[in-house]
């Protein structure tokens, strides 16, 4: 996609719309605008309206949407005094999404709930800066080939996505032999199945390296956010599931890698922080000075890797062979993950007991191989419901 990119304008004068502003990624993405006055055109949030009003004063977007209808209301109320417009209802994201003079949405809105925005986004011709990797893993050839399309470009804002698309950057995709997706090991790396069965919720949320929302740092405990991220690899890059390899890396200084035809490897290091990442989307192709700390290799110590260990954690092999199956079954398994989290989330169910909830869901899926997108959303809405059939026998 990189050839479709759309050239940014002067940073101060390019507007920028951000779904998902309350969020871990969108709180960071109002930092990168801080810094370098981006014109933030729109935002999109959750309930947190003391949040959403804070950022509406600050950054004084004309739109501000609000899927709970409720919230809406009650924001609408705390910034009468404002310029900014509240939409509310998911009719009032999707509109935001497609709306304005935006030439890049981000998306970081948590879960499926961000393919329809993406989607709106793209068609309207903007460029998608994609914090939300559900929207590749649950249709993700459906995504690309509108993208294509619509000559607009998706830009991937996991560290790891972006770290590759980095690599790759004027280098002949024939020449590309593998890619290698760095991974920290999450907080129970080392640990075996047995040692797992009595973790508790506040020990799957303590990552060692990131901070993150919770969906997704439990996702990083059972190592399911990279099956996820190997997902999205083979469909943003156009890469077979087999020529992307897991390589653990706890340090997370290595965002991630590409080995070439010769055998060379070239990486993208850094300190572990978000805000780099999601500042190359919204600035490329342009680089500019930001506020991480250099990388300091006299004081940064070893960097040491590992392989997986797929047989604890057996949803990252689960992952490579729905992505393999193709058709529906990534959509089978990310509805079934989402609605397994949040069982455990709720504690009702315990840290193993998800790995083979998610599992089983899948083993039970029925296969749909050109799905169209309804095909998709219904495998998701269906796995879901299978999630919740188990949960209650």
């Amino acid at each position: 996609m990189l050839e479709t990119m759309k050239k940014s304008n002067t940073l101060g004068a390019l507007p920028v719309t951000v779904l998902g502003s309350t969020g871990s990624v969108g709180r960071q993405t109002m930092d990168v605008a801080a810094l370098h006055g981006l014109r933030v055109e729109g935002i999109a949030g959750s309930k947190n309206i003391a949040l959403l009003e804070e950022q509406i004063r600050r950054f004084h977007p004309m739109w501000c949407a609000v899927e709970d209808e409720t919230a809406a209301g009650q924001l609408a109320v705390a910034v009468a005094d404002t310029d900014t417009k509240v939409l509310p209802g998911r009719e009032g994201v999707l509109w935001l999404a497609s709306a304005g003079e935006s030439r890049t949405v981000l998306n970081s809105i948590i879960g499926t709930a961000g393919l329809a925005p993406t989607l709106e986004a793209i068609r309207a011709g903007k460029n998608v800066a994609l914090a939300n990797k559900e929207t590749l893993v649950t249709a993700g050839e459906f995504v690309m080939r509108e993208a294509r399309e619509h000559g607009v470009s998706v830009l991937p804002v996991d560290s790891e996505h972006c770290a590759i698309f980095q690599c790759l950057n004027g280098e002949p995709r024939d020449r590309v032999k593998k890619l290698l997706l760095t991974c920290s090991g999450g907080a129970f790396r080392g640990k075996k199945r047995d040692e797992l069965v009595h973790v508790t919720r506040r020990e799957a949320l303590a990552h060692p390296t990131w901070k993150m929302g919770a969906k997704i740092t439990v996702d990083c405990a059972s190592l399911m956010n990279k099956g996820l991220e190997l997902i999205e690899a083979v469909r943003l890059f156009d890469v077979a599931p087999d020529d992307v390899e897991i390589v653990v890396h706890p340090e997370s200084i290595i965002h991630s890698m590409v080995q070439f035809c010769d055998n060379a490897v070239m990486a993208q290091l850094s300190v572990p922080d978000m805000r780099l990442c999601i500042q190359y989307a919204l600035t490329y192709p342009d680089r500019m000075p930001s506020c991480l700390e250099p990388l300091d290799f006299k004081t940064v110590g070893r960097l040491t890797f590992d392989v997986p260990d797929e047989e604890t954690f057996t949803l990252l092999p689960l992952a490579r062979r729905c992505v393999k199956a193709g058709g529906v079954m990534t959509a089978v398994l990310n509805g079934a993950n989402e609605a397994a989290v949040a069982a455990f989330l709720d504690d009702r169910i315990g840290f193993v007991e998800l790995f083979d909830l998610v599992e089983s869901v899948v083993d039970d899926a029925v296969q749909i191989d050109r799905p169209t997108l309804s095909d998709i959303e219904e495998a998701d809405r269906a796995a879901r419901e299978a999630v919740m059939r188990r949960l209650t026998h």
